[in-house]
């Protein structure tokens, strides 16, 4: 590869031909590669192509967007980066790593967003296009200049890479076709299959007219051509030949999907990020299940069509994001009250208000587990992967129907849109939500006949002969009537709640990562599984003893926490909302605003659990979290 260090050298003929003869293959088990360029250009189409296509060789791949908390901001600006992560591997990938090593930037100046942020290693090879260092605008130029004096501390390696230029020789619009010109390029550096990419071009441009088909493939070729001619090292990362198929998908996707598997037929929505692209996914294949997805006039108006859709018999969830959340509220606490199943799919984004639309947080916890007027016991899940996105969905639905409860799904940005292969689901007839049973209701059985001990009743159907009763919002009784004594309001509190024990009893321990006791456990939930086992896995290397336990179910939580907890010295947990650092301000430990997850786990086990948490909008990063783990391992330990 025609290398350089700052300032960088366009590549001559003669370099090409250097080039060519000093070629190199650098075999790595793993790699991280970014593409940014402003909103618009399409370096997330050119990522994703680019991460899918690596899994389907058979690497291990974690993408991660990057993506602006703007829509359209302005162009040039570091502000305005936009692109994707791809970390690949020869094992399987969990997470989007500390930095990227390869690093495909469309201008300067989002490159120097990354660059100031961290997320770059020292050593990075970046191909940056080359025409601005030489434009007509004397402030871009200038521009370039004072990007490049400052790129410069650094030993990245650049390469000039004539991106526009090249595309002008097919297009007279390169914007539009740049990302496939720097597809090329990667494919190149990394072997990719060219037909494995011109069958994902076609994918993603089956409802295209064939000539943009042929073009984006023309500009692929184009980018491979240029990097055959001028760049002198390749990146070897071996793949290893999965034993099972797999599937490629993100978490929305396999959200979408695994609500077909467990037989929904409606999704009730409204259009907000980061959760949108998972109903926008299922509108194109839910229909050939039976299935509908339902686009209502806001956020209540999509939960109280589930509900209501629930109600009469139907398998309906509906999917939001936390602003939706708060709206839906009320129609939850009332399928609470009526025990109507109902599954609310919750992608979490930064917050509160319109806060960080486009960016990962771990921040409606709380909320999901809290966030009603009143006693209003339900579940609470949360994926850790994109293969349990999928098969959270039927885990919700049987949940919802056997306990005749609400169950939250808690996913966040970084499931939504990054994307990871996983096996290929062997679908399962027991997912699928059996017929509702419409025989006659036997006499004298009520509406609300709570079993005692389990709180749990029988489900009346609309139209079921004999189950005629009104259905309300009031505290009522068994038979459904409002309630106007302490007792009945009591008893319902009691049965509801009974469920969610009778459930917790179902469960089974969570298992440790790593030795069954130590000096620090660290616990977490969600997104943040794969960076938090690879910095513990780090931090044992290290001869530190730490261990970790992620866990999935938090309302109710798994059994046997306290015991698992007893045996470390000190428990901590991980997350990405926010909490008070000790030694801030005015902060003391009576007022110290704890992590949510470590809020919870303390009341729930009296257990003195600290908390490190961070909202940096992007995933938690292995190598921060290993700083972290070595911060609070106790002092006394000696390694």
């Amino acid at each position: 590869m025609t290398l350089a260090s700052s300032p960088p050298l366009s590549p001559t003929a003669a370099d090409s031909q250097e080039a060519r003869r000093e070629r190199t293959i650098l075999s790595v088990p793993e790699h991280t590669v970014e593409v940014v360029s402003d909103p618009g250009e399409g370096a997330q189409k050119c990522a994703q192509i680019f991460g899918r296509v690596s899994a389907r060789m058979g690497n291990g791949v974690w993408t991660v967007e990057i993506i602006p908390a703007e829509i359209q901001p302005p162009a040039r600006t570091p502000e305005s980066a936009s692109g994707n992560r791809i970390r690949i591997g020869t094992k399987p990938v969990t997470n989007w790593g500390d930095h990227a090593n390869v690093v495909v930037a469309f201008n300067e100046q989002v490159l120097l967003h990354r660059h100031r942020l961290g997320a770059l290693a020292k050593d990075a090879i970046i191909l940056i296009e080359d025409q601005w260092a030489t434009h007509d605008d004397p402030d871009i130029r200038k521009a370039w200049a004072d990007a490049m004096d400052e790129l410069g501390q650094r030993s990245y390696r650049f390469v000039h890479v004539p991106m526009e230029q090249e595309c002008l020789t097919l297009t007279d619009n390169p914007r539009r076709g740049k990302n496939m010109f720097a597809l090329g390029l990667l494919a190149w550096v990394y072997s990719r299959d060219l037909d494995k990419i011109r069958e994902q071009i076609a994918q993603e441009f089956r409802k295209k007219a064939k000539a943009l088909y042929d073009m984006n493939v023309a500009l692929l070729e184009l980018g491979h051509r240029w990097a055959e001619e001028h760049l002198d090292v390749r990146i070897h990362v071996p793949a290893i030949e999965a034993d099972r198929p797999r599937v490629v998908m993100n978490g929305n996707q396999a959200l979408a999907m695994g609500a077909i598997a467990a037989g929904m037929e409606l999704c009730a929505m409204y259009p907000i990020t980061p959760a949108t692209s998972a109903s926008h996914f299922l509108s194109d294949i839910f229909e050939r299940f039976g299935g509908i997805v339902h686009q209502a006039e806001d956020e209540i108006a999509a939960a109280g069509v589930a509900v209501g859709a629930s109600y009469a018999g139907k398998v309906a969830f509906t999917i939001t994001s936390g602003p939706g959340l708060a709206l839906k509220t009320e129609f939850i606490g009332l399928a609470v009250m009526t025990e109507i199943p109902l599954v609310v799919v919750d992608v979490q984004r930064g917050g509160p208000s319109t806060g960080l639309p486009t960016k990962v947080e771990q921040g409606d916890l709380l909320a999901a587990l809290f966030g009603q007027p009143g006693d209003a016991p339900h579940v609470v899940l949360a994926p850790a992967t994109m293969e349990e996105c999928f098969l959270s969905m039927t885990t919700a639905r049987r949940v919802a129907e056997a306990f005749r409860c609400v169950v939250i799904v808690l996913s966040d940005a970084n499931l939504a849109t990054g994307v990871q292969p996983f096996p290929r689901p062997e679908v399962n007839e027991q997912w699928l939500a059996q017929p509702p049973d419409l025989s006659p209701v036997r006499e004298g059985l009520r509406p609300y006949e709570w079993d005692a001990e389990r709180g749990l009743s029988p489900r009346f159907i609309p139209g079921q002969p004999g189950g005629m009763h009104t259905v309300t919002g009031l505290s009522h009784d068994e038979w459904s009537h409002v309630g106007y004594t302490p007792d009945v309001h009591e008893r319902g509190c009691v049965m509801r709640s009974r469920k969610l024990a009778v459930f917790q009893q179902m469960l089974k321990p969570p298992q440790v990562h790593g030795a069954e006791a130590g000096d620090l456990l660290v616990v977490g939930w969600g997104s943040t599984l794969g960076a938090i086992e690879e910095a513990v896995d780090r931090a044992r290397d290290e001869g530190l003893a730490v261990s970790s336990l992620h866990l999935r179910f938090l309302s109710p939580l798994e059994p046997g926490l306290k015991e698992i907890f007893r045996r470390f010295k000190k428990v901590m947990t991980v997350e990405i909302n926010y909490s008070d650092d000790p030694g801030a301000p005015y902060i003391t430990e009576e007022n110290r605003r704890r992590g949510q997850l470590c809020w919870l786990l303390r009341a729930q086990t009296l257990v003195d659990i600290d908390c490190w948490t961070r909202v940096p909008g992007e995933p938690l990063r292995p190598g921060q979290i290993l700083q972290a783990i070595r911060d609070h391992v106790p002092q006394e330990v000696s390694r």
